[in-house]
């Protein structure tokens, strides 16, 4: 028997091992999806051209909003740039037309905004995805005319095939890249930002970058030189939004295999040597928060690349994205055990979490996906995973917690705010509810409300009669630092995060 055959039989062993039942949820993952404007895959449906019609777009994103947080989800990835046009008011490029219908047209209200505003609502986070070198093809540069970046910025835009890119190998690139995720990052209150296609088209052999590779290779390889380009433009945002604001996440959703491992062959089509993204080298340098890799496959073209990304994260968030767009007909007609699997797996490997794609598969529920997560994987809220690379220091606990129990069987608490060591961010509120003192928080189960950003909150449970009867309180920062709980009836307790591995 092969060595190749026994490391396939070993993963397909761990596979049939794995518990039928799912452990105790985890108290602190991520739980995201991506919300695909491009072509109004995911949103919007509705054109808006009028109040009414800006009303039922609006709608239609708080429906998809609603229904993740049914099923406590805590992180969406909305896309915010698609191909040289974005979804919030910008000075740099124009608002994509699936919005409007119309060239350049504005909705009449700022779609980032909006989806900002609504995640936070509900305690999720909200990180700007944006598709950075690919520009479209001929026909779409040609309908965004003068304010196409090939026409304001030719010099950075390069032909390929039949799209447009922008080129890598230009140091001007990073720049206007980052003047993109500027706008975003001041004008909006969003928690991270997600970068997609920071590649090249795949091998690109006849890539149009020779001008450039004879002027600033200094002796490395065609493959090295491209690698050191992605590397440098994300390197180079990375340091900027920090010196922004430090707490918003940078990602990346790079190519789902890395290379080959040492358990299995990727078969050629990888991150590192297929579009040239050195992925490992970014979360070994530190500049990235995340990563989202694709995993869009399955059997042992997915667990042995899992477990390679999370061996080798540098202590990052690795949240595999799963590809569940398969498990429809017209797509691959996975069954559902397979995506099932993937997220037992992910859970047993101790991984940051895990992100869906797309959106739209959810909220169909194909083949009962929705309800597999929201009855036996998501049956109770989880917090962010904290950062401690960036900051490791929890805020104060909140203070003077009183509660008062109505009529009508809701229950109004108020507390004292907490303080944390970053001023200029107040921190936002976990409230924990139990039938015993003290409330213990280490237990998920026990969450009843995240995101609160004031001092008071009400608490109605659906029947009356099964409400809890204590309650604690606790904060967080933008890092994911958690302090002690003020707990019902005591005084509250000395800083000190309470988060653990």
């Amino acid at each position: 028997m092969s060595k190749k055959t026994n490391i396939l039989l070993g993963f397909l062993s761990l596979m049939l091992l794995l518990p039928l039942t799912v452990k105790a949820q985890p108290k602190y993952e991520v739980r995201a999806a991506w919300v695909t404007t491009a072509y109004g895959l995911d949103w919007p449906r509705t054109r808006a051209t009028s109040p009414a019609t800006m009303k039922r777009q609006q709608q239609e994103l708080i429906e998809i909003l609603d229904k993740l947080k049914a099923a406590h989800f805590n992180t969406v990835l909305f896309q915010a740039r698609t191909r040289g046009d974005v979804l919030y008011r910008s000075d740099i490029e124009p608002m994509n037309s699936v919005l409007t219908g119309k060239k350049y047209g504005d909705p009449g209200y700022d779609p980032l905004a909006f989806a900002v505003e609504e995640c936070h609502k509900r305690g999720m986070e909200c990180h700007a995805w944006m598709v950075t070198l690919p520009l479209g093809n001929r026909k779409h540069v040609n309908y965004l005319g003068a304010r196409s970046v090939t026409k304001t910025h030719r010099n950075i835009c390069v032909p390929y095939g039949r799209q447009w890119y922008l080129n890598a190998g230009n140091p001007e690139t990073k720049e206007y890249l980052m003047s993109l995720v500027r706008e975003v990052v001041t004008r909006y209150d969003v928690d991270g930002v997600h970068f997609d296609f920071l590649r090249y088209p795949e091998h690109a052999r006849r890539f149009p970058d020779s001008y450039d590779y004879n002027k600033r290779s200094r002796g490395r390889s065609l493959e090295q030189w491209r690698r050191d380009n992605l590397t440098e433009i994300l390197r180079y945002i990375y340091g900027k939004v920090k010196e922004l604001k430090p707490w918003v996440k940078v990602s990346t959703s790079p190519v789902g295999k890395y290379r080959d491992t040492s358990r299995y062959p990727s078969r050629g089509w990888n991150a590192y040597h297929a579009v040239y993204q050195d992925v490992q080298g970014w979360l070994g340098e530190g500049i990235q928060d995340q990563i989202y890799p694709m995993m869009y496959f399955r059997g042992n073209h997915f667990y042995p690349f899992a477990l390679d990304w999370q061996e080798q994260s540098n202590g990052r968030h690795i949240v595999p994205g799963l590809g569940i767009y398969f498990l429809h007909p017209s797509e691959g007609n996975w069954s559902l055990d397979e995506i099932e699997r993937q997220l037992r797996f992910v859970r047993t490997e101790q991984m940051a979490g895990e992100a869906h794609y797309r959106v739209a598969f959810l909220m169909d529920n194909t083949q009962g996906l929705y309800d597999l997560l929201k009855e036996e994987f998501y049956t109770c809220p989880a917090l962010q995973p904290a950062m401690p690379w960036l900051d490791n220091q929890a805020p104060s606990a909140p203070s003077a917690l009183q509660v008062n129990r109505r009529d009508d069987g809701t229950t109004s608490l108020v507390w004292k705010a907490a303080a944390d060591n970053d001023p200029s961010n107040a921190p936002t509120y976990v409230v924990y509810a139990s039938d015993s003192l003290p409330v213990d928080i280490r237990n998920p189960h026990y969450i009843v409300a995240t995101g609160i950003r004031d001092t008071c909150f009400v608490y109605a449970p659906i029947l009356p009669w099964e409400g809890f009867k204590h309650f604690a309180v606790t904060a967080i920062d933008r890092y994911g630092n958690e302090s002690n709980p003020c707990q019902e009836g005591q005084p509250a307790q000395k800083p000190g995060n309470v988060r653990k591995e």
